[in-house]
């Protein structure tokens, strides 16, 4: 009696570990951006974290390989863009942010998302 609740015990806390790091802690890899960027969406954005210059103009080429339907849908809230993604197919979205900072962009959900940071222009 006392060995199974050790047990459920121990996988619960591993459980909640995994998820922390999963959704919280884990740590994702930062790519710049000088033009433009292909980004799969395929279970998800990859890269899911880009950094492009704040004032010049970036492509973001989105191409749908996941037939999810939450995947369907691009939004770029702060950039006031919502677009279709149709499977196998690249949408190119041009965005010149005017100022720096985090901006997110996700599924039409919001299940599944990254993020864009623009960095001050060091030209």
């Amino acid at each position: 009696m006392v060995l199974d609740k050790i047990v459920v015990t121990i996988l619960g806390i591993s459980g909640i570990s995994f998820i922390y790091w999963f959704f919280i802690k884990k740590n994702d890899q930062q790519i710049n951006i000088l033009d433009s960027v292909d980004i799969i969406v395929e279970g998800g954005y990859s890269p899911n974290v880009i950094s492009i210059a704040k004032g010049k103009t970036t492509k973001l080429n989105f191409i749908r390989k996941d037939p999810n339907t939450c995947l369907e849908e691009i939004v770029l809230g702060d950039f006031k863009i919502r677009k279709y993604l149709p499977l196998n197919q690249k949408v190119t979205i041009e965005i010149t942010p005017q100022k720096s900072g985090e901006f997110k962009y996700s599924c039409g959900m919001s299940m599944f998302s990254g993020k864009i940071i623009v960095r001050q222009n060091t030209n």
